[in-house]
């Protein structure tokens, strides 16, 4: 505004009194702030699930590679080794069988454990839900005739 003339409204702001376009620009960069917040919060949430997906993933693989891998390393020698004892060649195998069973079970039982522990982002979607609720009542309502005409300075 030039040095000397008039607000277009007719009044001076007070001193410390802040303008529209303050407001607005205060307004804009904590809403933005706050998104960032909420971005960076849910990050955080995820993160740690990811990690325990990751560690029940890398079980189910271990899983995997332990049931397919040993089975034929360790079964023969298991199954004689039984038939040694003196237990019959079939039912050897079948206890071999029987115990790899168990293992593979166990290290699923534990691939479960860990998925189980993933948790949706709570705190995430309640902020973002208070936000939303904030935002949905902070509508802004149209300006009346009087309104912009004293902005517009056609009445004083």
């Amino acid at each position: 505004m030039a040095a000397g003339a008039a607000p277009p409204n007719g009044r001076t702001p007070h001193e410390g009194e802040r303008t529209v376009g303050e407001l607005f620009a205060d307004a804009t960069a904590e809403l933005s702030s706050l998104v960032h917040d909420e971005i960076a919060l849910a990050k955080a949430e995820i993160k740690a699930d990811v990690v325990r997906g990751g560690i029940g993933t890398s079980a189910g693989v271990v899983a995997g590679v332990v049931a397919l891998a040993s089975i034929p390393m360790f079964s023969f020698a298991f199954a004689w080794g039984l038939q040694a004892l003196g237990i019959t060649t079939g039912w050897s195998f079948a206890i071999v069988g029987g115990a790899y069973v168990l293992i593979a079970g166990l290290l699923a039982f534990l691939m479960v454990r860990y998925f189980k522990k993933i948790k949706k982002p709570e705190r995430t979607i309640a902020g973002a839900q208070a936000t939303a609720e904030v935002l949905k009542n902070a509508k802004p309502r149209p300006a009346t005739k009087e309104e912009i005409d004293r902005a517009l300075g056609r009445i004083q």
